[in-house]
């Protein structure tokens, strides 16, 4: 089953497809070392991984594993970011959801408003019973849009991710159907 990348409106963004025209936005902002310090990889050096990046998200759509947009702010047109639902399993009717801002979108509401509009388009497009999500212990920040979601903290992974040699926990969150109400 293929699941095609939407294109969503929300008051303030537009979320898309990517296209090459992205490429740079996407290479500044997954080179930025201070946006990634809670990510489970390091910053990009290689403007390869934008291709590997971009073939990424055809597959997804083409396999029906989920879908990453790029998120742009509908005022300037400006790309703040991408958000994914992605890891999609049709036997447990599960996927799990991600998101990565640049540090002028931090503070305004703009990784909330677009996962909830990609939250809404899931579960009105597949049989959808669960969402999960991690984040970092100490990016406060993103479990207070994983909570203003509806998103409840199920547990702590130990220990799960060495990136450049530091060692970190994240916390397990998930959203259930029955308790969406967005």
């Amino acid at each position: 089953m293929t699941l095609p990348t939407p294109t969503l409106h929300t008051e303030r963004l537009r979320l898309r497809p990517f296209t090459d025209d992205d490429a740079d936005a996407l290479f500044a902002l997954q080179s930025d070392a201070d946006v990634l310090r809670y990510w489970d990889s390091p910053p990009w050096t290689d403007r390869a991984s934008v291709a590997r990046f971009m073939d990424g998200c055809r597959r997804m759509a083409d396999e029906g594993s989920g879908a990453r947009v790029a998120i742009e702010r509908t005022a300037d047109r400006a790309f703040v970011g991408w958000c994914t639902f992605n890891s999609w399993n049709s036997d447990f009717r599960s996927a799990s959801l991600g998101y990565c801002l640049n540090r002028a979108a931090w503070g305004h509401g703009y990784a909330t408003e677009a996962a909830r509009a990609l939250l809404r388009w899931a579960f009105d497009t597949i049989d959808l019973n669960r969402v999960q999500s991690e984040t970092d212990t100490r990016n406060l920040a993103s479990a207070r849009v994983l909570e203003k979601l509806g998103f409840v903290r199920e547990g702590t992974l130990r220990e799960d991710c060495i990136v450049n040699g530091d060692v970190s926990d994240s916390w397990v969150y998930g959203l259930l159907r029955r308790d969406w109400t967005h």
